[in-house]
């Protein structure tokens, strides 16, 4: 069993290059699940963390079928277009980390919708193994939404306090 996001540093042993991941990251930028489904491992775990309730694209998948299943039929019923405006990433052995923003229509209503979301990601042997992504739910789902979100909880204090 490999070992999961834990804080363990990247396996030097099983590097994974540049050039695979940036092919990696041009196929799912382009939604091209033919040449995506050659990246991803036959038991990849794919994780957006997220309200599911809000956004029905969070959640995991197990298992290549169903993340390209996810990826060709859950996401499109939210989101009409993507735009990845990605930032430098980070490289260490097997494991990548890259923080991009997210820009998309939402099919709904043809709002754009832009976030920021963190991406883990552990290759073996070149594929995907795991990733995660952690989005800045609380900005999606107040996009998503069209208003704030009431973060008050009905007490009120004095002082110099806010809500996080």
């Amino acid at each position: 069993m490999q070992p999961r996001f834990n804080g363990e540093m990247g396996n030097p042993e099983k590097h994974v290059s540049r050039e695979v991941v940036e092919a990696f990251y041009a196929a799912y930028s382009a939604r091209d699940l033919a040449r995506l489904a050659h990246f991803l491992d036959d038991k990849v775990e794919w994780t957006i963390s997220g309200p599911v309730d809000i956004l029905p694209f969070c959640g995991t998948r197990h298992g290549k079928a169903a993340v390209l299943s996810w990826l060709q039929q859950k996401v499109p019923d939210v989101f009409r277009a993507f735009q990845f405006a990605p930032s430098p990433m980070l490289l260490d052995g097997d494991r990548v980390a890259r923080l991009n923003r997210v820009r998309a229509i939402r099919r709904k209503d043809s709002r754009v919708i832009s976030y920021r979301l963190a991406q883990f990601i552990r290759f073996n042997c070149d594929k995907v193994a795991e990733y995660i992504s952690i989005i800045d739910s609380f900005d999606a789902v107040e996009q998503v939404l069209g208003h704030a979100l009431d973060v008050h909880d009905g007490h009120m204090i004095e002082g110099d306090l806010i809500a996080v």
